[in-house]
């Protein structure tokens, strides 16, 4: 009976291993884990940093007419885990920006997912998920700045604003439909509060972010 046995344990592992690679865990501000995130400024500096709500232990960013990120390089195989989860809150939106020009691209909240272009660098595109100021709920557009960016408005205006949101977003669907092809695969995920281009201030707070099966 000894091959019975080692039948059910090669079953137990190749289930765990399929639990695991069910979820990718992108960020866990939660257990106070910054580990792995690294910022990029792009003009002065957003304040990211760990604060205790009653959400418990969440990510907090602070801008004031400045615009700078963190990111984390991470690989996701989005045929395996296609869904982002994360959730976002904020108490103040921009005024009088128009989002889709150069002169009004913020936001209090965003996320970036980067796909890599491989050798192709400039191949190299990225969806973002923003909370849009003036823009409806569900709107889309290129990036004023670079047509390798998308924009995709996931929390719109007054409407929950100053409660915490909880979404998720099907990326491989969104890639697909965006950019009319399969991604090569994840190559980053970013979080973003900025207001450089109106000179104004925001602050946001984010929760855990990971994949997941559909």
């Amino acid at each position: 009976m000894r091959w019975v046995a080692l039948l059910t344990l090669t079953l137990l592992l190749s289930l765990g291993a399929l639990g695991a690679a069910s979820r990718i865990d992108i960020a866990r501000f939660s257990q106070g884990d910054l580990a792995g995130w690294q910022e990029r400024s792009f003009r002065g500096r957003t304040d990211y940093r760990l604060v205790r709500m009653e959400a418990g232990t969440v990510l907090q960013a602070r801008s004031d007419a400045s615009a700078s990120g963190l990111y984390r390089q991470v690989e996701v195989d989005l045929t395996q885990t296609p869904v982002l989860h994360w959730s976002w809150k904020t108490d103040a939106l921009m005024q009088g920006n128009d989002e889709r020009t150069r002169a009004g691209d913020d936001y209090p909240a965003r996320i970036y997912v980067v796909f890599s272009g491989g050798a192709l660098f400039w191949r190299t595109r990225a969806i973002n998920y923003v909370w849009s100021s003036h823009q409806p709920q569900g709107s889309q557009w290129p990036n004023a700045f670079t047509g390798n960016a998308r924009m995709i408005v996931v929390s719109a205006g007054q409407q929950g604003l100053g409660e915490w949101q909880h979404l998720q977003r099907d990326v491989l669907a969104d890639y697909r439909r965006l950019f009319g092809s399969d991604p090569r695969r994840v190559d980053a995920v970013a979080i973003m509060t900025d207001t450089d281009n109106t000179g104004q201030r925001a602050t946001a707070w984010y929760g855990d972010i990971w994949f997941s099966a559909r």
